[in-house]
């Protein structure tokens, strides 16, 4: 059994993930100068808040607060106070 498509149908996306207008979010950047700084904070903050799964499915700054708790003579200082990035 197979379905004609109409006219204006074949460029239509039928899927739960079609991206609509009103979704994304654009930044403008006049110069690459202005965006090297932006992507860096995005990528910093994306690679801090990630979960992996070699340290079972924590963010790094979880896996540091967690062996900080078990072995907290590893730590000279409180790891959370030296994190760099975008809450500094």
């Amino acid at each position: 059994m197979h379905r004609t498509i109409r006219e204006g149908e074949a460029d239509q996306a039928r899927h739960q993930w079609r991206v609509f207008p009103l979704n994304v979010n654009r930044d403008h950047h006049d110069s690459h100068d202005q965006l090297r700084p932006h992507l860096a904070d995005l990528m910093a903050a994306y690679s801090f808040a990630r979960r992996l799964k070699t340290i079972d499915g924590l963010t790094p700054c979880e896996y540091i607060c967690k062996i900080r708790t078990s072995e907290p003579d590893r730590f000279i200082l409180n790891p959370i106070h030296e994190m760099p990035g975008l809450n500094t």
